[in-house]
């Protein structure tokens, strides 16, 4: 699965705020772009065990814009199947 992930300018840390539009809940942030990417798959793996525990299905993630970047999951992970560590 290939959730898109927003980065936006911090104006007050020269950093990057991540977010993503299907999973309101997975938000953090990041010094670099690289950083902050990686620090994105941290913060929606975690979104997703709040899924998992409280048994709520996991959204479809939607398309993403072009030139957008996506953090990919295996399936069996962004289904729970895969046990998140």
């Amino acid at each position: 699965m290939r959730f898109p992930v927003t980065l936006t300018p911090d104006k007050d840390t020269g950093g990057f705020v991540v977010t993503f539009p299907d999973i309101p809940e997975a938000i953090t942030q990041g010094e670099t772009e690289t950083d902050a990417l990686a620090k994105a798959r941290e913060a929606l793996e975690l979104a997703l065990e709040f899924y998992f525990d409280d048994n709520r299905a996991v959204p479809v993630p939607s398309a993403p814009a072009p030139g957008q970047y996506v953090i990919e999951l295996p399936i069996d992970l962004a289904t729970g199947q895969g046990g998140l560590k």
